[in-house]
């Protein structure tokens, strides 16, 4: 088994991580999800700021405090937020003078997270003493599909967001009761939706992606008289009153607010997809 103790002893909060995923082998398949993608998302991180693209850097550094915070990372989480706060400010200045330390950060919460996946401890397990709610749920994987294959006899989920870990913790989940389809950013929800708006049950839309962002989903689905047809509930990171309450001014039935639990994401699911059929 893994040795746990390879990230306590570096400050990581594997209990509230475990807390919100749900159990240690969730914990771990999200946590080797962040490893996958990591070069790619800190290569992107480095263009915008090169770039001085404070709107993207923005987007980018707000997915990766998400992901840190399911994940324990509470230092890198509170930089990255740091970050996200000077960027759309357009504080361009204390962006660069603390990127340096932001980056550190970030390289040695990887290395520490790689050593711990890649370990183990004789065979025994180290996570006794970690809280597990949920030790008899399958983790299994959801098969993934294509747009073009949803199944006319079943009904998807869509499921919207930039950060990969949050795409995937939301369908690991379900195991099969839906099908799920993912989009990273509003133009892959459109044109999934164009291509099958009647299979899809219900979406859930994150609010901050690059590209299309959620206030413009929002806006063709009201453009498109769509919200009849597939009910809406929003992914938010944000604790901006005035971007919630705007929101609201459209018919979404309600928020999950990251970081969000497996109960969390269940009740907003079937709240959701069955908001239609009690009209």
């Amino acid at each position: 088994m893994k040795d746990i103790k390879i990230l306590t002893m570096h400050g990581i909060d594997v209990e509230k991580g475990i807390e919100l995923l749900g159990d240690i082998e969730m914990y771990n398949s999200i946590l080797s999800d962040f490893l996958d993608g990591y070069h790619d998302r800190m290569k992107r991180i480095d263009e915008y700021k090169n770039a001085s693209d404070m709107q993207n850097y923005a987007i980018e550094v707000h997915s990766l405090k998400s992901d840190s915070k399911y994940l324990g990372f509470m230092r890198l989480a509170d930089l990255a937020y740091q970050h996200e706060m000077n960027s759309k400010a357009g504080d361009l200045t204390s962006v660069m003078n603390n990127y340096s330390a932001f980056i550190t950060e970030a390289n040695k919460t990887y290395q520490i997270a790689k050593e711990y996946i890649e370990s183990e401890e004789n065979g025994t397990s180290s996570v006794t003493n970690i809280s597990n709610n949920n030790q008899n749920d399958s983790t299994s994987q959801v098969q993934m599909i294509s747009p073009e294959e949803v199944s006319l006899s079943t009904k998807a989920i869509l499921v919207a967001d930039d950060s990969s870990i949050i795409r995937n913790f939301i369908n690991d989940i379900f195991n099969g009761k839906y099908d799920v389809l993912m989009a990273s950013n509003g133009r892959e929800v459109i044109d999934i939706i164009s291509s099958n708006k009647d299979q899809i049950a219900a979406l859930l839309l994150d609010l901050n992606m690059p590209d299309i962002n959620g206030f413009e989903v929002l806006a063709y689905f009201k453009e498109n008289n769509l919200f009849s047809k597939i009910p809406v509930s929003i992914i938010s990171g944000v604790n901006d009153k005035d971007s919630i309450n705007k929101a609201f001014e459209y018919p979404v039935v309600d928020m999950l607010n990251k970081p969000f639990t497996k109960d969390n994401v269940k009740l907003v699911v079937e709240k959701t997809v069955s908001f239609n059929q009690q009209i």
